[in-house]
């Protein structure tokens, strides 16, 4: 049998530094074991034994055969993990007869024996040939055999036995080179276009191979060739058998080695992204079928959610700072929400509390973090100027994700898979994530308004998402361990001892808009709405601030509540609220795509229209039908909703009540629904006694007696 050792000493040659070098001498010395070295030319070289044989400047070069990295075939486990539990059983049993040859045990060893072992014929005292002999008759082979399987298991063990197995031979497809590259070509220009036939892509190479080599060139194959090749092709470049969409995502994958950033603590990298929504969504203001996109903020080392907004048809540049500083200052958690899912006030785990009910206030819905960098693609909405002067205000850093790369934030991408299949594809109104995947009619189904879809997505992460196991959520210390993101972030805490929170609730006003406008007698003009309060300036005062408007001032302005803004006195740098003339009249938070609405149909109605006019026609348009059926009265009920997009320090949140939708999506019993003349907004709980219905209606006639007094 080979040795893989070589013996070290005198006379022992090595290559070192690509000359042959022979050890003349070797010494014991206070700092270790040296060798003197001697090369071709007689010159001596005194090393160090380790250098010698660790250095990758030296290889020893061995006097006698033996195994060697550089030797044909492969090692013992790769041959024999590709055989078959019938060949593995084959060779065993040719090991077992080798092994009887030459000592007389099927184990080879005497302590194994088994009890007729050793059988006379095989006794270790009768000669070698006699053996063969008997094993000869035994298994009725020939001698040249039985002595190859003997010297292969001398050499090779067990491996040496297995059945002798060629490389993987190649396709047999004839097809010339030359053709084969071309069609690969092809294939690769279609990455980005539509998804091709064969056929075209097998004429296109033709064309392309007689115009590059010449007519007669290079050998056509046959048509059946061809399609065979190019499904050995579709292994190299897909673009057949998949999507186009993911053939673009594979062909889009790095050439190199795969990079990841490692958060180590919580807040390290807050990663945010936008999506369409596969559910469709109610506007509340123009009571038309919307889009609904969804921007969510998230925590990459724990995968905690940290801001949630669901907006109609696009997400603007105030949304994306709404959910940045939802990160700063979370929403509160529902009042029926389990107590797991509640964050105390402060942000610390809920282990460490050693009271958690005597904590102030319902909790948050997610656990206060200031990012320090900021993971986003290239929308204009995430590098606008308002979320860039933001960011460095708040000294946070932000890092773009390379194009069309979404794997730079796969854990936010998980995210909206999770969604869509743990959530949405539950709820009535889902269509599907695509064109092939819609139902017959999905808006025929019940329907949710957009707040009441954020509602329900907030209610889901907090409760489920947060709550369960993430294959992804380890640590190296324990590979075993799964965590959900609450513990994962309590689990940073630990391992960090910190963690990075907002140092100033006022802070709040500095994610709104900034407008820069004079001050004048009555007040403040903000594309034709006026504004007063305390704490604003006199008319005439020489404006301190340089800015685009000549003896301007700064006013914060949040675009979806604009019966507000804020105003910070330069001297005192206290915050002050003015309110707009006409704030009374709308009785609800009002956005700026409201009143634009409210614009229109008022100048289609009035040879003068005013915004009082146009904010009483709109209420009335929200109110229309009162008196007429219990959907319509519980559509308006959900008009009537206040949502903000950042909740500020002088306003109080309302908070959302828990759908039967979100019930069934959470896997709780829903209330059983009774027969309805026609379909409603909602799962709504109904009797068959109609007098209990005209109760309800009555009873909400009281809620709506003053919705237009004011107007």
């Amino acid at each position: 049998m080979s040795r893989a050792g070589a013996r070290v000493g005198v006379g022992t040659r090595f290559c070192y530094d690509g000359e042959t070098v022979e050890v003349v001498e070797m010494a014991a010395t206070t700092a270790g074991n040296e060798v003197v070295l001697k090369d071709a030319r007689g010159r001596l070289l005194r090393l160090s034994l380790k250098e010698l044989l660790f250095s990758d400047r030296a290889a020893i070069s061995p006097d006698g055969p033996g195994p060697s990295a550089d030797d044909e075939g492969e090692i013992a486990s790769v041959v024999l993990a590709q055989l078959d539990e019938a060949e593995k059983r084959k060779v065993l049993d040719r090991a077992e007869h080798v092994r009887e040859v030459l000592t007389g045990y099927r184990s080879g060893s005497p302590e194994l024996a088994r009890a007729d072992e050793p059988r006379p014929e095989y006794s270790p005292e009768r000669p070698l040939e006699a053996r063969y002999a008997s094993k000869i008759a035994e298994l009725g082979m020939g001698l040249r055999t039985l002595k190859r399987w003997i010297a292969d298991f001398r050499e090779h063990g067990e491996a040496g036995l297995a059945p002798k197995k060629g490389p993987a031979r190649r396709s047999e497809i004839a097809a010339d080179e030359r053709w084969v590259e071309t069609a690969l070509e092809v294939m690769v220009e279609h990455t980005d276009q539509s998804k091709p036939s064969r056929t075209l892509v097998i004429e296109r190479t033709r064309a392309r191979v007689i115009a590059r080599f010449g007519p007669d060139a290079v050998k056509m194959p046959s048509r059946a060739t061809a399609f065979r090749m190019l499904e050995e092709l579709e292994r190299r470049h897909p673009l057949f058998r998949l999507s186009t969409k993911r053939n673009r995502d594979i062909a889009g994958r790095p050439e190199g080695v795969y990079g990841k950033l490692r958060p180590t603590r919580p807040g390290e990298y807050l990663l945010m992204d936008s999506t369409r929504l596969d559910a469709f969504a109610f506007d509340p203001f123009t009571l038309k079928w919307v889009q609904a996109e969804l921007t969510v903020a998230m925590d990459w080392y724990s995968r905690c959610i940290t801001g949630i907004r669901v907006t109609p048809v696009s997400t603007k540049a105030v949304d994306v700072s709404a959910v940045l500083f939802q990160s700063f200052r979370p929403r509160p958690a529902g009042r029926d929400w389990p107590r797991h899912a509640v964050w105390p006030e402060h942000g610390i785990p809920r282990t460490v509390l050693v009271d958690v009910e005597g904590a102030e206030g319902p909790g948050l819905a997610s656990p206060p973090l200031v990012p320090e960098t900021l993971v986003v693609d290239h929308g204009k909405v995430y590098v606008s100027e308002h979320l860039t002067s933001v960011c460095r205000r708040m000294g946070i850093s932000i890092q773009p994700a390379r194009l069309r790369t979404g794997r730079d934030k796969g854990p936010v991408e998980r995210y909206f898979r999770t969604l869509r299949e743990g959530l949405l594809q539950v709820l009535p109104g889902y269509k599907g994530p695509d064109i092939h995947s819609r139902g017959e009619s999905p808006e025929d189904d019940a329907f949710f308004f957009l707040d009441e879809l954020e509602a329900i997505v907030r209610e889901w992460t907090a409760t489920v998402y947060h709550c369960r196991p993430h294959a992804s959520l380890v640590d190296p210390g324990l590979p075993g361990l799964r965590m959900s993101p609450a513990k994962m972030f309590e689990h940073g805490m630990a391992r960090s001892g910190y963690i990075e929170v907002p140092r100033d609730r006022d802070l709040a006003f500095e994610f709104l808009q900034t407008k820069w406008r004079t001050v004048q007698h009555y007040g403040v003009e903000i594309d034709r709405r006026r504004y007063s309060g305390e704490g604003l300036p006199e008319a005439g005062i020489r404006s301190p601030y340089d800015g685009p408007v000549k003896n301007g001032w700064p006013f914060q302005v949040d675009p979806d509540d604009i019966t507000r803004i804020y105003f910070r006195n330069p001297t005192t740098r206290e915050w002050h609220t003015l309110t707009w003339e006409h704030a009374p009249s709308a009785r609800m938070p009002l956005s700026e795509d409201a009143l634009a609405f409210a614009r229109q149909l008022a100048a289609e109605k009035y040879r003068y229209p005013d915004d009082r006019l146009a904010v009483a026609d709109l209420l009335e348009r929200w109110n229309l039908g009162l008196g007429t059926t219990l959907a319509e009265r519980r559509m308006v009920l959900r008009l009537s909703r206040e949502q903000a997009a950042i909740e500020l320090p002088s306003t109080e949140e309302e908070t959302v009540v828990s759908l039967p939708s979100v019930r069934t999506a959470l896997g709780e019993a829903a209330e059983p629904e009774g027969p309805a003349e026609e379909p409603l907004p909602e799962s709504v709980e109904m009797g068959d006694d109609d007098e209990a219905d005209l109760e309800d209606l009555a009873a909400e006639d009281d809620f709506y007696a003053d919705a237009l007094e004011d107007v």
